[in-house]
């Protein structure tokens, strides 16, 4: 076993519970998901033999070339999209994916559903929330969530179960956290999928269900990938 790989992966862990004991978050449990962009599979397979089995992933093509190996392997992954979804990507997103995370257009509603009914699968989907309205950043508007969640569900059927956002980068992102968690109450959702290497544990003090970590499991990115992406390549 890689100990690097399961001291990190056991240190996040207790952070988490650590923080969800201390702060009493309405989740029973919090998911880890562990943010393994831009790694290669041999990167990955140590934290699969630690025990790890929920993944994300940005990119529908980086993905594709490096998880079905590792499934064959680990038959027992969850992986989830966190990055944003072209509609040409839906087709293969759902042969790959088991949990997306980044709904956030009517049109990518209805051709995910479309996909989903084609290839026999309904997976859970999670819609982004742009909570700091960033021109940057992908997410349906804060304004609109509440009737975007209703149209995902009654107009196209998908299965929504939660909401995603990534704050602002240089401010606390409390604020934005808690607008969150009221927005899934009003949506009558009970997901909530915010906090990542540097936020979590703020983020299950404001209930997250779902952190995704990355750089604290598994060391720096390539410096240029963090200065083109940074925060809101959901790390």
């Amino acid at each position: 076993m890689d100990l690097a790989a399961a001291g990190n992966l056991a240190a996040i862990k207790e952070r988490i519970a650590r923080a969800h004991a201390r702060f009493g978050a309405p989740p029973e449990q919090v998911e880890l998901v562990a943010v393994s962009k831009t790694f290669p599979a041999e990167a990955i397979e140590p934290f699969l033999v630690a025990g790890q089995r929920v993944f994300g992933e940005n990119r529908v093509q980086e993905a594709k070339d490096k998880w079905p190996g590792l499934r064959a392997r680990y038959p027992d992954i969850t992986l989830h999209l966190i990055g944003p979804l072209q509609t040409n990507k839906a087709r293969e997103a759902v042969a790959l994916f088991d949990v997306i995370e980044t709904v956030d257009r009517d049109k990518l509603a209805g051709v995910l559903a479309a996909e989903m009914a084609r290839a026999g699968r309904k997976l859970p989907c999670f819609v982004q929330v742009n909570i700091g309205l960033e021109v940057q950043k992908a997410g349906i508007a804060p304004a609109e969530t509440v009737a975007f969640v209703r149209r995902c569900r009654e107009v196209h059927g998908l299965d929504i179960v939660g909401l995603m956002c990534i704050p602002p980068d240089g401010v606390p992102p409390g604020p934005y956290f808690a607008q969150l968690a009221i927005l899934a109450r009003d949506a009558g959702l009970s997901g909530l999928s915010m906090g990542m290497s540097g936020d979590f544990e703020v983020g299950i003090a404001m209930g997250a269900t779902h952190v995704r970590v990355g750089s604290a499991l598994f060391g720096a990115r390539p410096l240029s990938l963090s200065l083109k992406g940074r925060r809101e390549e959901t790390s």
